[in-house]
């Protein structure tokens, strides 16, 4: 046999620790990457300023750095990651298509391979994050940072005016990308906004805000263990735990402003648990002292909490209370008024946009708005587009807004502002500033151009992004009251749930019907709302017969109820509120949803006109 020389085994042996070293060094750098600290000057520039370190503003930063433009990623915390580092929600809501493939790929699909699960450990999270940035030296991370001041000229964003401790600094930006919780720069710069339900009618409605707070002491086996024997109804899954609303629903609050909803409890690597689930009621998310109370109101809370979890909930007899997050989880505020606002008829009927820059696919799920209700789910799509212009605000050029002030109604936001879509949108605001940049376009003329987008699409794709054609049929598209179920749908009047049932050829009850229309009037017309005479006598749940719903839009297209059935029926064909080649002549015929929803979508045409 052969034998190399004593030289050519050493140059061999070298050349391996070489070669270790190397990849050593390389991972350790992988590892360990850092985010390149800024210090503001007095004056600077760059391509593209992104404001607010959420995961939407972290997606956005990376993805324009890929392209190579220069980034500053700004934040007026102390550190990354936003609702996932400093509100504690380390439950992901995930989004998968039809066939179980997810749908918020790129920059989510590498957060979610590093934090290894849809409940990931919040420190964790924070250093995948950092990592994630410091990979890029071309993006620039200021934090303690406060945006003061927008510079608008020209109808177009040009700069950022900022504060960082007791100095200002005046930031060029030749794009800027809003990814506060609440489009403050957008607003800033002059974006008109709606804020929670205003947009159908209900200023003053929002979804609850939460306090995230961390639990020791618990054995999470003998959850498990208990869970699986159907001993409470909850299930532990990994790292993941949820349900128990029966454990949930024993509890009494201390104030009707408080509420213990089904449990979502994460596992975190030091072996504490973070538990989502005390809802806080008539908090506003934009007003710092709201914020404030709120939570104080729920820190009082949590040792009772605590106390009934020890007695009611297997593995936590020992449990203490651990801490709570720094923030509130604050769920909604501002929708920014963009291009295109997503509606929630595009979301639960599975719509495609030929300028599509995102997918989704979670429930409509808003969560409770007040002590009086316990949430709706508005429908459960099977897969739906965001487009492009869903992320272009009116009025002010040159800005991208992202997550959950991006441009949702309140009902489609119930779906489309969780975090991977968020993220993904994140990834398309960097893409489409760094190409306008190329490009020399505007982002408004960006996104009117379709060769344009298609670029940013191929982009997206090169990216790792999913943005395949959304190719879901629907089978009520034919239908003779889809028009009107359209509208019910537009104005939050019915709540289909997870089995996506309308009812369109159901009976409806007499006081479903009521409520409907009187909620359709309110909304829609405020000015022409009334209190209704007629409110007890359809106070049943009993099915709403023709000649009774014939009635009803009567009173409330113009003060005529009509005693005598056949009148009633024939009025209401009349002035078009009953559809004369689907509706019989039985004036005690039940009547269907479609019929319902044809005639309430009629009174307000015939309200609009008026």
């Amino acid at each position: 046999m052969r034998r190399r020389s004593k030289s050519a085994g050493m140059r061999a042996a070298k050349l391996a620790v070489l070669v270790f070293l190397a990849v050593f060094f390389l991972a350790g750098c992988r590892k360990e990457a850092a985010p390149r600290a800024y210090s503001l000057p007095e004056e600077a520039s760059f391509d593209v300023v992104v404001a607010g370190a959420e995961p939407e503003g972290i997606a956005a930063a990376v993805s324009a750095a890929r392209q190579g433009v220069s980034v500053l990623l700004l934040d007026h915390r102390d550190k990354v990651g936003g609702l996932y580092t400093l509100g504690w929600l380390n439950f992901i809501d995930m989004n998968y298509g039809p066939h179980g493939d997810l749908v918020t790929k790129g920059t989510f699909a590498e957060f979610y391979h590093q934090v290894g699960s849809a409940s990931f450990d919040v420190e964790k999270a924070e250093k995948v994050f950092n990592q994630m940035i410091g990979r890029h030296p071309n993006i620039s991370l200021s934090l303690n940072t406060r945006v003061v001041e927008t510079l608008v000229e020209g109808g177009a964003i040009t700069g950022l005016k900022v504060q960082r401790d007791e100095r200002f600094s005046l930031i060029r930006a030749r794009r800027v990308i809003d990814a506060t919780q609440d489009g403050d720069v957008a607003v800033m710069a002059g974006a008109p906004y709606t804020v929670g339900a205003q947009d159908i009618g209900e200023p003053a409605r929002r979804q609850c805000v939460t306090l995230v707070f961390r639990v020791k002491n618990v054995s999470w086996e003998k959850l498990k263990e208990a869970a699986s024997r159907g001993q409470v109804k909850g299930i532990v899954s990994g790292r993941n735990a949820w349900g128990f609303h029966e454990v949930a629903e024993k509890y009494r609050p201390s104030t009707p402003r408080l509420r213990l909803r089904g449990l979502n409890i994460g596992l975190q690597s030091d072996g504490t648990v973070l538990i989502n689930a005390l809802q806080i009621f008539g908090v506003d998310g934009l007003d710092p002292r709201s914020r404030a109370e709120g939570r104080e109101l729920a820190l009082k809370e949590l040792p009772l909490i605590i106390a009934h979890l020890q007695k009611h909930l297997p593995g936590f007899e020992k449990a203490a209370l651990d801490g709570a997050a720094p923030e509130l989880y604050v769920r909604e505020t501002r929708h920014i008024q963009c291009l295109y606002q997503l509606d929630l008829n595009d979301v639960v009927f599975n719509r495609d946009f030929p300028d599509r820059v995102a997918i989704g696919s979670y429930p409509v799920d808003v969560q409770a708005t007040s002590p009086a209700d316990t949430g709706f789910v508005y429908g459960k799509p099977k897969m739906y587009a965001i487009p492009l212009r869903s992320l272009v605000p009116q009025r002010v050029d040159n800005l991208l807004v992202v997550g959950r002030a991006a441009g949702y109604t309140h009902l489609a936001a119930g779906s489309a502002r969780v975090v991977p879509v968020g993220m993904a949108e994140g990834d398309a605001a960097g893409v489409a500033a760094a190409l306008s940049l190329k490009l020399n376009k505007t982002i408004h003329a960006l996104a009117a151009d379709q060769e344009a987008v298609a670029k940013v699409q191929e982009i997206l794709k090169k990216q790792g992004a999913y943005l395949e054609p959304v190719q879901v049929p629907n089978p009520l598209a034919g239908h003779w009251a889809f028009p009107a179920l359209e509208f019910v749908n537009r104005w939050g009047l019915i709540c289909p749930g997870y089995e996506n049932d309308w009812g369109l050829e159901k009976p409806l009850g007499k006081a479903t019907m009521y409520n409907m229309v009187a909620n359709a009037v309110r909304r829609a017309f405020p000015e022409k709302y009334r209190a209704a005479s007629l409110e007890k006598e359809y106070a049943s749940s009993q099915p709403i017969r023709r000649w009774e719903a014939a009635r009803l839009l009567l009173y409330w297209l113009d003060g005529s109820a009509p005693g005598d059935p056949r009148e009633a029926v024939r009025l209401a064909k009349e002035k078009g509120l009953l559809p004369v080649q689907h509706a019989g002549e039985d004036p005690q015929q039940q009547i269907t949803g479609a019929e319902a929803y044809y005639g309430i979508h009629r009174l307000c045409l015939a309200l609009q006109g008026r």
